[in-house]
Parts: C-alpha cells; sequence; structure tokens
C-alpha cells in the first residue's frame, strides 16, 4: 500500500469532503503483494463507501478471495460529486482502496446490483477507472466486469456494460470465474473465447453469447437462443444448499469513519419463508438456508474483539423467523452483555414476537423497533401475502410499547394491486392506532409512532411483475391523501420520492434498449440517482425522450403469458407458480408461510415442544423442492446447540411502569482509574474526523481487551477526553486523550497493547496514570504549536527566493494589523490573528525535522508558530495562514505541541504531571469529550 505521500491524490485530498473514504488503511484491510500468479478483482461498489463498506456480501467475498493463496480482492467504491470533479480536472484515474492502482490494471472488475438507481454509477465508475462501458468495446488486455446480487436476475438494461452476470449465490462461482479468467488470459486464449468458456460456469450468463427479438405480446425485446452451443438457455442460478459451508467473516475491513450501518452484522439465514407478493428477495433466495448458531456465536464474538464493535446486529430477511431466534438472542446477550456490547435484532416482523425474545432484546436496547405491516387494511395485507391481523398488530404493539420502547416506525407501501383510497387512508389509521395503544400502556403522552411510506415497484421473479405501476398523477394523489390525514390523525408521516421510484421501475422492467438510455444519462449528469437530493429527473425524461421510450407503456400491465425480459434467467421457481400467486393475490387470498405447520407464526424456542409437534410443514409447491425433513431435523439440532431443551419457567409478572422497565445500564466496572495518552495521527489517519476518532479510539481499546469505564443511563458511552479538534488532513504529532478504564494496567505498556490494534498513521507513544486531583487534559491546555508547510514554488512566485525573503515577507506582515473574517452559521466576524499568535521562525531545523517525520515531500519551506488557546477558543491554522501569507497560500500543517506556557514562555507538556500541579492554570477550555469542533479549530 503507497503512503500517503505517495498516493496519486496526496495533493489535492484533503479539499475533499470525507477523505477517508477513498484513501484505505483500516483495520483489517488486506494488502496482498502485487505479483503476477496472483488473480486479482477490483469489488467495485456503486455507491459511497458509506454505504458499500455495510454491505454483507461484500464482506463474504472480501474473506474468500483474500483467503484464497492464489486470489486477492481489493475495494473501490463510487466517489461523491465534488471528488469525481477533482479526478477528471487532474485526468487521474479511480483507485482502489488497499494499492491505489486503478480499475484498468485488475484481471477482473466485480459490480453489486443492490438497486436499478445505482446504475449510472456503474458507469461512472468503469469511466474515471479507464475501463471501456461497453463489453463490445473491450480488447485483449481490458479486465472481465462482471456483476451479481439480486438485480442480476433482471439484468437486461446494463447488459451490454458487463461481460458476465452472475445469477444466484456468488461465494463458489466467483473465485471460479476469477481463476478461469486469469488462466486463459495468461495462457494467451483470445477473450471471445474466454467469455465462451466463463458461459460453461453454472450460474454465469454471457450476455454477448445471446440473440434478442421484440416480443410482440409484451413490446420488450427479449433472449431468444443462445449463438454458441456455451450459451445455454435458461441459465440456471447458483446456488449453495448449504450456506454454512461459506462461514460468514469475523474479520476485514473496520470502516474508517461512519457507516450507514456502523456495526457488526451477521447474516444468519438466507431466503424467507413467508411468501410476500412483492418481494423479490424472498422469491429468488428460496429456500430459507440458516446458519447454525454455534457459528453466529463464534462469529459475533469473534468479529467484537478483533472489529472492536460496540453493536452487534443478528440479520436476514426476516429475522424473527429464524427457526431458533429467542434462544440465539439469550446465547449472544449472554455473550456480549459483560463487553458492554449492545444487539439489534433487524427485520423483525409486527406479528407473532414471543414475550421471551422480546423480554431478551429489551436488557441491550429499549428504544425503538421497525416493523413492516406494508398496508393499512386487511384486504390489502391479504393480497401482498403479508399474514398479518390487525388484532395481531395492535398486540404486538401492546407487547413493546408496555417494555417501555419508546419508538416505533410502521413501513407501508402505496401503489399495491387493486388499491382504493380506503386502502390509503388505513395506513394513517393504523399508524394512529399503535400511537393510541402506546398512549394507553405508557399512561401519558406515549411514544413516537413513525409512519414511513414508499412507493411499491414491480419487480421481477415476483407474482406482481406484471402489474402496472402507479402513474406519477396517482402516486401524488395518494401521498396528498396520505397527508391529510396525517394532519388530522396527528400521526408523524414521511414519504419517500416519487420520481426515483418512477426510474427504477423502468429499469426493473426494462430491457436492452435501455443501455442508450442509461449512457445517454450518465453522460448528461446522471448519478447518485437513490439520492432523492442528486436525481436528475429531467436527464432521464431528456434521455428517455431521446430513445423514444413510452414511458406509460413502460409501467403498465404486462400479459401474464407474454415473455419478459428476464424469462432466460432460472431462478429456482416452477414455471405457473408466480402466476397462481398473482391470482391468487387479485382473488384476496392468502397463502400460508412455507416451512411452518399451518397457522403457526413463529418456531418453537426449544427442543421439547419442537419435537413433540409432528404436524406437517407446509410447502406450497413453487418449484424450489425443499427437503422439509431435512428442515425440521436441522432445528432439533439448532436447538441442542443452544442447549434450549425444555421450555423455560414462566415468569412471575412484575408490576412496574413502562419507564421502570426501560433498562439503564448498570455495569459491574469499579472505580475508574484515569490515564492521559499520548498519540500521533498522520498519513491517511490526519484525514480522519474529530468525530471518527471518538468513535475509533474505544474501537482500539476492545482490540486489546482493555476495558473502558462507561457512563450510567440509557446509553452508556466510554468516558474519555480529547484536546481540541483539527480540521481534517492537519497531521498531529503531540495529542492527547484522557481515558477512564476499569482495570489497573502499567501506564509504560499501554502504547504496545494498543498500537496492533490501531489503524494506519494512528500511533499511541506513551502514557501515565493521573492522580484523582489531577486536572482533565481540556483544563491544561492554553497553546499550541504548528508548523505551516509552503512549497517553495508558491513562495517563488510570490517573490520571496529564500528563507530570510519569508522572514521579512512575515515581519512586514505582522507590522500591521492582522485581521481575518470568519464565517459561521452565516454571520461573519473579524478575528485578529495577531492577538493569538505568539512568536513564530522560519526553517529551523527542527521543523524540517519534523516535516519530514510526518512525510512531506517536496522542496518545502517549513514555518513554526505558537498560538493561544483562550476560553473564546483559538484561532483557526487556515487564519494564520492567510495573515501572514495569503489567502489562495497552498499550506499544510502539523500540530507539533500543546500544553501549558510557563511564566518563563516555554511550553509544558499535558504529560509534566509535577509540573502542571504546581502552577495553577489560569484558563480553562469547556471540557467536552468532542472538545473544539472542527468548524472552531480550523
Amino acid at each position: 500500500m503507497p503512503t500517503t505521500t505517495e498516493h496519486p491524490y496526496a495533493s489535492f485530498i484533503h479539499g475533499i469532503e470525507k477523505p477517508v473514504r477513498y484513501l484505505g488503511g483500516e483495520h483489517g484491510a488486506v494488502v496482498k503483494p502485487w505479483t503476477p500468479d496472483i488473480a486479482r478483482i477490483a469489488l467495485a461498489f456503486p455507491d459511497l463507501y458509506d454505504i458499500g463498506m455495510s454491505h454483507l456480501g461484500y464482506k463474504i467475498l472480501y474473506g474468500i478471495f483474500n483467503g484464497h493463496p492464489r486470489l486477492a480482492a481489493e475495494r473501490c467504491y463510487a466517489p461523491w460529486t465534488d471528488m469525481e470533479a477533482a479526478l477528471r480536472e487532474r485526468g487521474l484515474p479511480l483507485v482502489t482502496l488497499e494499492s491505489a492502482r486503478p480499475l484498468r490494471d485488475f484481471d477482473v472488475v466485480g459490480f453489486s446490483l443492490q438497486f436499478e438507481l445505482t446504475f449510472s454509477n456503474i458507469l461512472l465508475m468503469l469511466d474515471l477507472g479507464g475501463v471501456p462501458l461497453r463489453s463490445a468495446d473491450r480488447g485483449e488486455s481490458d479486465p472481465l466486469v462482471i456483476a451479481g446480487g439480486p438485480t442480476a436476475t433482471h439484468p437486461e438494461p446494463v447488459a451490454p456494460f458487463l461481460d458476465a452476470i452472475v445469477v444466484g449465490d456468488g461465494e463458489a462461482v466467483a473465485p471460479q470465474i476469477v481463476l478461469m479468467w486469469k488462466t486463459l488470459r495468461d495462457a494467451g486464449v483470445p477473450r471471445a473465447e474466454r467469455l465462451r468458456q466463463l458461459a460453461t460456469i453454472e450460474g454465469v450468463y454471457v450476455p454477448s453469447l445471446y440473440e434478442t427479438a421484440l416480443d410482440p405480446d409484451s413490446q420488450r425485446v427479449v433472449v431468444t437462443r443462445g449463438t454458441v452451443p456455451e450459451a445455454r438457455v435458461p441459465v440456471k442460478r447458483a446456488f449453495i444448499d448449504d450456506i454454512n459451508k461459506y462461514p460468514f467473516p469475523h474479520d476485514g475491513p473496520v470502516a474508517a469513519t461512519e457507516t450507514v450501518f456502523d456495526r457488526i452484522s451477521v447474516e444468519i439465514s438466507r431466503g424467507c419463508t413467508e411468501g410476500c407478493r412483492f418481494c423479490q428477495a424472498g422469491m429468488i433466495y428460496r429456500p430459507i438456508r440458516e446458519r447454525s448458531p454455534e457459528s453466529v456465536v463464534e462469529t459475533i464474538v469473534r468479529a467484537v474483539k478483533e472489529g472492536g464493535y460496540d453493536e452487534a446486529s443478528l440479520t436476514s430477511l426476516s429475522t424473527a423467523d429464524y427457526s431458533c431466534i429467542a434462544p440465539l438472542v439469550k446465547k449472544v446477550m449472554a455473550k456480549l452483555k459483560d463487553e458492554k456490547v449492545s444487539l439489534s435484532v433487524s427485520s423483525l416482523r409486527a406479528y407473532g414476537l414471543g414475550e421471551e425474545l422480546l423480554d431478551e432484546i429489551q436488557q441491550v436496547r429499549a428504544t425503538g423497533l421497525t416493523f413492516a405491516p406494508e398496508a393499512g387494511t386487511q384486504r390489502m395485507r391479504d393480497v401482498v401475502n403479508k399474514n398479518v391481523t390487525e388484532e395481531q398488530l395492535m398486540e404486538t404493539a401492546e407487547r413493546v410499547f408496555s417494555r417501555g420502547w419508546a419508538k416505533m416506525k410502521l413501513y407501508f407501501m402505496i401503489g399495491l394491486p387493486t388499491e382504493q383510497e380506503e386502502d390509503v387512508v388505513g395506513i394513517v389509521e393504523t399508524g394512529r392506532k399503535a400511537r393510541d395503544v402506546g398512549r394507553r400502556a405508557q399512561k401519558g403522552r406515549g411514544p413516537a409512532v413513525t409512519v414511513s411510506v414508499s412507493i411499491h415497484v414491480p419487480k421481477p421473479h415476483t407474482p406482481f411483475q406484471w402489474c402496472a405501476m402507479d402513474a406519477l398523477e396517482d402516486i401524488w394523489r395518494k401521498q396528498t391523501v396520505l397527508r391529510d390525514a396525517a394532519r388530522k390523525a396527528k400521526v408523524e408521516l414521511k414519504l419517500h420520492e416519487s420520481l426515483g421510484s418512477t426510474v427504477e421501475a423502468i429499469l426493473a422492467r426494462g430491457d436492452r434498449r435501455l443501455a442508450d438510455v442509461i449512457e445517454h444519462a450518465y453522460r448528461n449528469g446522471a448519478r447518485f440517482d437513490s439520492w432523492e437530493e442528486r436525481l436528475r429527473w429531467d436527464v432521464w425524461q431528456a434521455a428517455l425522450a431521446a430513445h423514444h421510450v413510452d414511458i406509460p407503456a413502460m409501467l403498465g400491465t404486462l400479459p401474464i403469458t407474454a415473455r419478459l425480459p428476464w424469462d432466460h434467467l432460472d431462478v429456482g421457481l416452477e414455471d405457473g407458480f408466480l402466476a397462481r400467486e398473482y391470482r391468487k393475490a387479485l382473488a384476496n387470498r392468502l397463502s400460508p408461510p412455507c416451512g411452518k405447520v399451518v397457522g403457526q407464526f413463529i418456531h418453537h424456542t426449544n427442543l421439547e415442544d419442537a419435537k413433540a409437534d409432528t404436524r406437517k410443514l407446509v410447502c406450497y409447491d413453487c418449484g424450489v423442492a425443499c427437503d422439509l425433513t431435512g428442515m425440521r431435523e436441522e432445528r432439533f439440532v439448532y436447538l441442542e446447540q443452544l442447549t434450549a431443551r425444555s421450555r423455560p419457567a414462566a415468569k412471575e409478572p412484575v408490576t412496574m411502569t413502562p419507564e421502570e422497565r426501560r433498562p439503564r445500564a448498570q455495569f459491574a466496572q469499579g472505580e475508574p482509574r484515569r490515564y492521559r495518552i499520548a498519540f500521533e495521527r498522520t498519513g491517511r489517519a490526519a484525514f480522519e474526523s474529530h468525530l471518527d476518532l471518538v468513535r475509533l479510539v474505544p474501537r482500539v481499546f476492545r482490540r486489546a481487551e482493555l476495558p473502558m469505564f462507561y457512563s450510567q443511563g440509557f446509553h452508556p458511552k466510554p468516558e474519555m477526553i480529547f484536546t481540541p479538534a483539527l480540521a481534517l488532513g492537519i497531521a498531529t504529532l503531540d495529542d492527547f486523550v484522557d481515558v477512564k478504564l476499569a482495570v489497573d494496567v502499567d501506564p509504560e505498556r499501554l502504547p504496545e497493547l494498543l498500537n496492533p490494534g490501531a489503524p494506519e498513521g494512528l500511533r499511541f507513544t506513551r502514557a501515565l496514570r493521573l492522580g484523582p486531583t489531577d486536572p482533565a487534559i481540556s483544563k491544561v491546555i492554553d497553546v499550541t504549536s504548528y508548523v505551516m508547510v509552503v512549497p517553495w514554488s508558491w513562495l517563488h512566485a510570490k517573490g520571496m527566493a529564500d528563507e530570510a525573503a519569508v522572514r521579512a515577507w512575515i515581519a512586514e506582515k505582522q507590522s500591521g494589523p492582522m485581521f481575518v473574517m470568519r464565517t459561521a452559521g452565516g454571520l461573519a466576524k473579524r478575528v485578529d490573528v495577531g492577538a493569538y499568535v505568539l512568536g513564530w521562525s522560519v526553517g529551523d531545523e527542527a521543523a524540517r525535522a519534523q516535516v519530514e517525520r510526518v512525510g512531506y515531500a517536496g522542496s518545502l519551506c517549513a514555518i513554526a508558530y505558537d498560538s493561544k488557546v483562550t476560553d473564546a477558543g483559538a484561532v483557526r491554522p487556515v487564519e494564520v495562514a492567510t495573515a501572514l501569507l495569503a489567502e489562495d497560500a497552498p499550506v499544510r500543517f502539523i500540530r507539533t505541541a500543546q500544553g501549558r506556557r510557563s511564566p518563563e514562555g516555554a511550553v509544558w507538556s499535558p504529560m509534566e504531571l509535577e509540573r502542571l500541579r504546581v502552577v495553577k492554570p489560569e484558563r480553562t477550555v469547556t471540557p467536552d469529550v468532542a472538545s473544539l469542533t472542527p468548524e472552531e479549530a480550523g
């Protein structure tokens, strides 16, 4: 991995929003040597780092590839608009995080197709990565471009941009593709023949090897036949019958900045038993496959230790339907509770939640739960096959709110087939009734209930794939109905943006002709279309019009007998199953969940009850051919693994108010031990924000197995205090944090214990034990020292030929007023820089050594200065540069020291406790875990 100064983005990355998105160096990242014997894939996620770093599929593949001796995987994410502009301005490519190599250098570039609204970002990444956009334009030396994920089951709109597509589970197929491609290329096999060989792998679809034609009934371009023997029709999905063969990774890169799901999430099952008719994932991932509870518990425990996470999550399409979810939660919580790690359970459905499961979840998290009733009336819930009644919804609400939960979010959809206005109004009514249940249960104002309403998009491979999507006018009318009803009922309502859903539907139901539309939209500015503030509806309208795409026709009803653009891809469902479910939906008829007995909402939580229940499990003949006997036997094994052998004893009812039932964290941690630790942040670590540092330090302590002392209350936090924050990109050689630990440790050993778990660029240098009366770090700093680093090329352009000329320039500046304007919160104020700067020097040896130590390269001038820190704050380094040099000076900064100014003018380090104890501080900085904000400190 190149150092930050060698990185191709080194000269400008400090001016980019969240630079750590592009630099790598995280704890757990794998960097393999770039040798010719290793086949390399760039895992390209077509969205921000903040989103992609939470994606479970990429975590699995990253671990599989890098665990193979002949394979290596590196990561790359879509650059935000400011980074794209910077790259284009400088003619630089998009590079991976591990080696900073452009995408064009890899054997394979692999995209994740999670969502249709990321299609334009695929083109963005290929374009910036130096890879021709279209498969037909790629030459012999260009990388293979592949894709997988749920949207890969209907890929025709992006098929011309992809060389090969993985349909189904990718764990076994993806490594096989990469190894075959490199082997054939190294052997001199032509690209066209390599693609034919890839098509022999089950689950691999090579679009260029198929003919297409317009179907007269659907008016869609469909795949008709393969042009070579290797191109089979249909293309059967890749399928892993036992996901335990591919353990979920406990290691891997830990994000350098906050991500959308900033925790360790573990997939506990794949597939779903419920059969919701709108849900594509529930259809294409059949049958349900569960990870063994032993492996889940082991993965979470190891991931928490190695990654340093303070929150874990069990996740799947419907976590409550994991066959032994209650004893699993109990077992995981028993492992995590003493580690001060909270547990969340995703994708809970709003019925059948047992008292035992609710009580277990409540022990660590009692703030809010999310459920998805999907529809506001019973008729509509039957249409979508949501096996839940309003009575069950309200019963769950009462159970939840009586246990002290403060928030509930309910997810619904509008635009479902056969929907009437009373169904729309019923959405708000359901939210109102849940809120009223909460008010009664909590005897007062009650909890917050939020109703969130999205727009139904008919997806391929679902029973609703033939349905029309609501026109924009109908969506807007229904949203108005919702707003009016919510206002009258005083229900909090959140609505999703309608234009994005329309583009999503067109791309989901489209054919290969839409590739021209996507490229047209991309070349005219379409980027990050899933972000409401970034969607360019005008651009998409123009692209559709330019290629004569009829929007109403794309959104309209499709004949059941027609051929569709995704029919050549076999996801495992038998012919006729989806049509049968569609007809049942139109008749308001339910289908029972599969893999359960009729009428059963939750699985048995103990072996005794599970074995006593000999009723048949439901199978409604979708074509997947589940082994129901094996499924039942596996559940017995899993309950035995969790030692859930008999029914738990009934708990005596306890009369408590909901507020009393809300658990306040109580940890047996004894008396706190105070330590002060010095550290450096250089290279990549200098680009992490102060808030990222606040998140990072506790994780380093967890990795070192040094328990921190936590606050008490609903949201316990590790107790620590930092020095004033720095702006992004400012290296620091003398930073400090005061922490409280729950154990005694030799302070001399703290750096060696902490550094192995620190990310690149963060290094702990020394530590000491604080006494009970020693002031906090925030109270002992009244001066900071900086080195301002300026390129000689800029100084020469300003007429400063040498250090003497620089001294003369600064002296002249200091002889007059040194005011700069500072803008914050829309208000401007004048700052007297001269009142803060205590002294300066140009080119002294210590400053030069510090510049070299940080790794700044080139012909540079080092200007050192000291600056006051007062009760009112401090002057920003960039303000000093503006006052002493010029507003446009291309400067970099190093914070070299901070402490208390002695009567003689020396700077006493916060580590010199004996001196600090003698002199009473003349000023203080307000103690705050985040100290000064980056905006205040510069």
